[in-house]
């Protein structure tokens, strides 16, 4: 880090014959003059080159339940050590957390931790993972990276929440960091990620290829369900078909609710009958392990061996309620393997959130 806290500059970016310099994180590739920041607000031309001004900031540290973020195949019942910074490549109007990925003032982000204060600080309150959430991971990469290294050497293991917006060359090298992802795959027609998310679909989709077929990196997906927007039986039908193709029936898939916020409070919530309907769409498409979140369902929330049904994993919200699971990750009844990242015996840390002040 230089001088000016949070500033560190970055590798993705070439100058054009027209004297700016553009920004090659992610496929919006941002024209930037001097001085001028990019749509993420976080990424600027600063000395004709692009720097990325909050690293090693962030708007509060927490630790939650891995199954918040959501993931529930990997390390079940564990804590993990939360953050985020600011700013965000996508432009969601639905945005739940767009008090931090929309903010513009760089005084809320009054927390801050270097990557190895980060992991020593996980190691001593026991969480078996750090998250990059709340905003987008993607516009902040570099930061992350250096974390998810430091963690590593402490045998601490780093999760990605994110859109999966991103060109290929920084993806590669931002996944070769990770240990587990959660990608928001908001939808499936060009036009509700252009309209409602000033992003395209084609991207999202390559970035969801290039996860489960050219990286160890746990994949689970999570789709936040708009009333009139993008929960029609169309587009659940088209949708599932394309994640059993192109990613096959393992990767757990989480169906959450929408609450009106931000820029589209003229909604309705989404009632857990369209949720449990997506479910079932998917289900009977072939995926294997589907949930519903931001509502109360503990029977769609649980985990069941695809063979035989034996109930493996129970959940009650974020808590888990029973556990089947052999300590080979296998089903007790017919042996069947369940897909994810489990050890032995699960955690037991509930459904706590446990703000976390960093000492400096």
């Amino acid at each position: 880090m230089n001088a000016q806290e949070g500033t560190v500059k970055t590798h993705y970016w070439h100058k054009l014959e027209d004297g700016r310099v553009q920004c090659d994180v992610c496929p919006r590739e941002c024209k930037l003059q001097e001085g001028q920041r990019g749509f993420c607000f976080v990424r600027a031309n600063q000395n004709d080159e692009i720097v990325l001004t909050t690293y090693g900031l962030s708007s509060g540290f927490c630790i939650d339940p891995i199954e918040k973020k959501p993931l529930s195949h990997f390390l079940p019942g564990t804590s993990v050590l939360s953050f985020g910074t600011a700013g965000c490549n996508l432009g969601c109007q639905f945005c739940q957390n767009w008090d931090m990925s929309k903010s513009r003032e760089m005084a809320t982000l009054a927390d801050q931790a270097s990557p190895e204060q980060l992991a020593r600080t996980a190691k001593e309150l026991s969480c078996r993972s750090v998250a990059f959430t709340y905003n987008d991971p993607t516009v902040f990469m570099e930061y992350a990276d250096d974390v998810a290294d430091a963690c590593r050497e402490q045998g601490i293991r780093s999760v990605a929440v994110t859109a999966g917006y991103m060109c290929p060359e920084p993806r590669r090298e931002f996944y070769s960091h990770m240990d587990a992802v959660d990608i928001d795959f908001k939808g499936f027609t060009e036009a509700f990620y252009s309209k409602i998310c000033s992003a395209h679909l084609q991207e999202v989709k390559e970035t969801l290829i290039y996860v489960k077929n050219e990286t160890d990196v746990w994949l689970e997906i999570t789709t936040l369900l708009i009333p009139g927007e993008n929960d029609s039986d169309k587009e659940l039908h088209d949708m599932s078909a394309w994640v059993v193709e192109q990613l096959g029936p393992d990767v757990p898939w989480h169906f959450s609710a929408f609450h009106p916020d931000w820029k589209m409070k003229n909604l309705p919530a989404t009632p857990p009958s369209t949720l449990r309907r997506a479910r079932e769409i998917a289900i009977a498409s072939g995926i294997r392990h589907v949930y519903v979140g931001n509502v109360h369902d503990e029977e769609a929330d649980s985990t069941y061996c695809h063979n035989c049904g034996k109930r493996l994993i129970g959940r009650d919200w974020y808590e888990l309620t029973k556990w089947n699971l052999t300590a080979k990750g296998t089903c007790p009844d017919c042996g069947t393997l369940l897909p994810g990242v489990f050890e032995k015996k699960p955690g037991n840390w509930g459904r706590k959130r446990m703000p976390v002040k960093i000492s400096q």
